[in-house]
C-alpha cells in the first residue's frame, strides 16, 4: 500500500492525486503539536487551519479515498510529523511514500531527511499550485545584479496571457500602480464584508480541543464573525463575492485606510489561497471574467492592481524564498536589536494608526498589507526591532501567514533586513505617508506635525532618527539620496533632540 501525505496547507481538490480512486492509496493528514507549537499562533489562525483539514478529510473520504486523519487528541497521535509517519508505515504494511512538494524550507527539510532514511521507496511530487517553479526566479535573474519585479511580472503576462493584446499589455501600459493610491473619505460606501457559511459547533469543538489540549495561542475569537472559508465551495463564494462587489473600486483604494472599516475593498482570499483551496490561475481568470463581462463598471485599474498581486508579487515573492533560503531567514544588514513592544500583543497603545491596526490584527487575524507594510512594518523597522521577533509575530499573527510568503514580505520588504534583495530601499515614512493615506491621525493623541516635544508624533521622531542612524547604509542608494539631503538640512541642535526622543520611544515604547 502506499502512503500520501497531506500537509494542513495543501488542500487541493484538483491535485492530479485525486483524480482516480484505488484501495492502495492511504492519505494521512494530521493535527499535530510539531506545527501549532513552532511559533506563537492566533487562536483563529489554528481554528481556520484544522477547520479546513477537516473538511478536506471529510470531502476525501465522500469521494471514496482512504484518509487517517490524526487529530489533535488522537491516541495514536504522537505530535511528531515523522513519528506519525513512521508508525503508519509499520501499523499499515505500507511499501511506498509520496509526499508534495512543502511550501515551507524546515518541512522541506525534514522530509528530505526523513525520506534518506527509509527503506521503503519515496517521491516528492509538485502541489500543482503554483505558476513559478521554486527555480523560475533564480532562472529568470541569473547574472543580474538586482531583482526587479516589474519584469517579473510583465513575464508572467506575457507566459500565461493575462490581460494582453498580442505582445502587447491590455491598456497600452504594464502597471496602474499610480492609480492605485487614492485614500478612501467615506464613498463609494463599502459593501458588507463577506462571512463564509461554517459548522459553528464544530468550530467551537475544535477552540475546545486547542485549550484542553494546552495549546498556547492568542487574540481574540468569535464564532459569529469568523471570516474564513474552510472549503473550496466557501472559497469560491468569497472569491465570487470580491469580484462582484469589490473589484469595482479595488485598486484605487488598496492602499487605504481607514478607522470605520476592517476591510475596505480587500478580497480577503488569502487564507483561502495559501491552504490551496483555490488556485491562482483560477482567481486571476475569475477577476478578468468580471472585468470584461461588466465593462464600465469595473475599469483596467483596478483589475490590473487585483492581478498584479496575485501573478506578480505572490509568485515573486516564492520565488525569493527559495532562492535565498536558509540563510534569509537569519539576515539582519541594518543590525536592529530592540524586542518586540507588549503592545504588539494588547494593541494598547496611544499611537492611533498602530491602535487601529493591532487591534483588527489581534480580533481578526487580519490586516490589509498597507497596515502589515507601511503602519505595523513601518513602526518596527523605525523603532529598530529584531527582525526575528517581527518575523516571528507576523508569522504567527495572520491567518494567512505561511513562512515562504511572510519572510521575504515582512524581513525583506518591511524590515529591510536583506539590505536590499525584496525592495530597492527601505519602506518607512514619517507621519505625512500615514495622514495621507487614510483618517488614523485625526484623533491621535500625537500631533503629525511635530517631530520633537512630547506631542510630537512618534512616528516623526524614529523617521528622522532613522534615517541619521543607517545613513550609512544608504549613501549609494539613489532613491534614498533625497531623504538624506533633507536629513542635512535639519539643525544640529534639533537632530540632537529628535534622537533623544526616538531613544526614549525605542527604549520605553509601551509608554507611547
Amino acid at each position: 500500500m502506499k502512503l500520501r501525505l497531506l500537509l494542513g496547507d495543501q488542500l487541493n481538490e484538483k491535485h492530479p492525486w485525486f483524480s482516480s480512486i484505488s484501495e492502495d492509496i492511504l492519505f494521512v493528514i494530521m493535527e499535530i503539536r510539531q506545527e501549532t507549537d513552532y511559533v506563537l499562533h492566533h487562536i483563529q489562525k489554528v481554528i481556520a487551519f484544522f477547520g479546513a483539514m477537516r473538511q478536506f478529510s471529510k470531502h476525501l473520504i465522500k469521494e471514496g479515498h482512504q484518509v487517517i486523519y490524526l487529530s489533535l487528541d488522537h491516541p495514536k497521535n504522537t505530535q511528531s510529523l515523522i513519528q506519525n509517519i513512521e508508525n503508519i508505515i509499520i501499523t499499515h504494511n505500507i511499501t511506498s511514500f509520496e509526499y508534495q512538494a512543502p511550501d515551507e524550507y524546515r518541512l522541506d527539510d525534514q522530509l528530505k531527511s526523513f525520506c534518506k532514511k527509509l527503506s521503503i521507496p519515496s517521491e516528492m511530487v509538485d502541489s500543482f499550485h503554483f505558476l513559478t517553479s521554486r527555480d523560475t526566479l533564480r532562472d529568470f535573474y541569473k547574472g543580474k545584479k538586482q531583482l526587479i519585479m516589474e519584469y517579473f511580472y510583465r513575464q508572467m503576462r506575457r507566459k500565461y496571457q493575462v490581460l494582453m493584446d498580442g505582445e502587447h499589455p491590455e491598456g497600452g501600459q504594464w502597471n496602474f500602480d499610480k492609480d492605485n493610491r487614492n485614500r478612501w473619505k467615506g464613498d463609494p460606501p463599502v459593501p458588507p464584508h463577506y462571512l463564509p457559511k461554517v459548522n459553528q459547533e464544530e468550530l467551537l469543538e475544535i477552540k475546545a480541543l486547542i485549550d484542553q489540549n494546552g495549546v498556547k495561542t492568542f487574540g481574540s475569537f468569535k464564532v459569529s464573525n469568523f471570516a474564513y472559508p474552510l472549503n473550496r465551495k466557501e472559497a469560491l463564494l468569497q472569491l465570487d463575492y470580491f469580484c462582484t462587489y469589490l473589484l469595482p473600486h479595488f485598486g484605487n483604494y488598496q492602499d487605504a485606510f481607514h478607522t470605520d472599516e476592517i476591510y475596505l475593498f480587500h478580497a480577503r482570499i488569502s487564507f483561502a489561497l495559501n491552504v490551496k483551496l483555490i488556485s491562482p490561475l483560477e482567481v486571476v481568470n475569475a477577476a478578468i471574467e468580471h472585468y470584461r463581462n461588466e465593462k464600465g463598471l469595473i475599469n483596467l485599474s483596478q483589475v490590473e492592481g487585483f492581478v498584479r498581486q496575485i501573478i506578480g508579487w505572490r509568485e515573486y515573492i516564492r520565488g525569493i524564498y527559495w532562492k535565498e533560503m536558509p540563510n534569509y531567514q537569519n539576515l539582519n544588514v541594518l543590525g536592529n536589536q530592540f524586542p518586540l513592544p507588549d503592545f504588539y500583543w494588547t494593541a494598547k497603545t496611544k499611537m492611533n494608526c498602530m491602535h487601529h491596526s493591532l487591534k483588527n490584527s489581534l480580533e481578526n487575524s487580519y490586516a490589509h498589507h498597507i497596515q502589515r507594510l507601511m503602519i505595523i512594518g513601518n513602526f518596527s523597522l523605525l523603532a529598530q526591532l529584531h527582525p526575528d521577533a517581527v518575523d516571528q509575530w507576523y508569522l504567527g499573527v495572520y491567518a494567512d501567514a505561511i513562512q515562504w510568503v511572510q519572510l521575504p514580505n515582512t524581513r525583506g520588504m518591511s524590515q529591510w533586513a536583506d539590505g536590499g534583495i525584496v525592495a530597492t530601499k527601505p519602506y518607512v515614512s514619517a507621519a505625512a505617508y500615514i495622514s495621507k493615506m487614510g483618517n488614523y491621525c485625526s484623533g491621535c493623541s500625537y500631533d503629525k506635525s511635530k517631530r520633537i516635544g512630547d506631542a510630537a508624533c512618534p512616528f516623526n521622531s524614529l523617521y528622522w532618527n532613522f534615517l541619521d542612524d543607517k545613513k550609512a547604509y544608504f549613501k549609494n542608494n539613489n532613491r534614498m539620496a533625497m531623504m538624506i539631503r533633507l536629513l542635512e538640512k535639519i539643525p544640529s541642535d534639533e537632530i540632537v533632540a529628535i534622537k533623544e526622543r526616538a531613544f526614549e520611544i525605542m527604549t520605553s515604547p509601551d509608554t507611547f
